[in-house]
């Protein structure tokens, strides 16, 4: 399956439409749900990056899915919280739409790791357990949004903790880790989807090589030419005798 990853300030409901012919998932966002992590994310557009900072997030998350109704795409949001019940409501709203909750383990913006945020949940793995377990009670597929090369931080055995707790899904961003997919794959009982610099045939093909379910493409997700490779290259590898006959490439919920 291919994913459009999220893209702070970009990834809204128009560009999940844009990317329909091509992709099966678009996760919208990230969008800060918390009193934190909206402060940190204002001092992020101070200094120039592009945020979601609607009035009330949570309308927002409800508005965005809901202008999805219909598209032939599945949507979800990708989330920051420095807080679990803010994380909780928003997979509620998800559930609603039949949307992927993606709690963001993955920002590496100071701003953002200094309130608890992205990927300072991939060092407090109880709490970013805890999120997890938030959300999948609250009926949502879970998806967990995590990165590579973060000191200190085994991917393997929190992609097994997230998947324990109650993730459908590890979203893994590789960076120069490739391989690292296959251990993720390995350990963890979810659907993973691969993501770091995907953009033709070979670079899907390594990840969906290494065990991935799917992958997912990230800055070039508003361009129909990558998109187009990409898709073809996954509908490809759909057939080739190495996939997993098991496998239908589908996130599961």
């Amino acid at each position: 399956m291919l994913a459009l990853a999220s893209l702070s300030g970009a990834a809204d409901a128009d560009w999940a439409r844009a990317g329909a012919p091509y992709a099966d998932l678009a996760v919208l966002g990230g969008i800060a749900i918390d009193s934190a992590s909206r402060d940190a994310a204002r001092e992020l557009v101070a200094r120039g990056r592009e945020e979601f900072l609607p009035d009330d997030p949570l309308a927002f998350v409800d508005a965005q899915l809901a202008a999805l109704g219909g598209a032939p795409i599945r949507a979800g949001m990708n989330v920051r919280s420095a807080t679990v019940d803010p994380i909780r409501e928003a997979a509620a709203i998800c559930a609603d739409h039949d949307a992927v909750l993606e709690i963001n383990a993955h920002c590496r913006q100071g701003e953002l790791c200094a309130v608890g945020c992205g990927e300072t949940l991939l060092r407090d793995r109880d709490r970013l357990a805890t999120y997890v377990a938030a959300a999948a009670d609250a009926g949502a597929t879970v998806s967990v949004k995590m990165r590579a090369e973060v000191d200190g931080v085994d991917p393997s055995a929190t992609a097994r903790a997230v998947a324990d707790a109650g993730a459908d899904v590890i979203h893994v961003d590789a960076m120069d880790s490739e391989p690292l997919i296959a251990d993720v794959a390995a350990a963890a009982d979810a659907f993973v989807l691969a993501n770091n610099g995907v953009r033709d045939r070979a670079t899907a093909w390594e990840y969906l090589a290494y065990g991935a379910d799917g992958v997912s493409v990230g800055r070039p997700s508003d361009d129909p030419t990558v998109l187009e490779r990409v898709a073809r290259a996954v509908t490809d590898w759909r057939g080739h005798e190495h996939r997993d006959a098991d496998s239908d490439g589908e996130v599961p919920g």
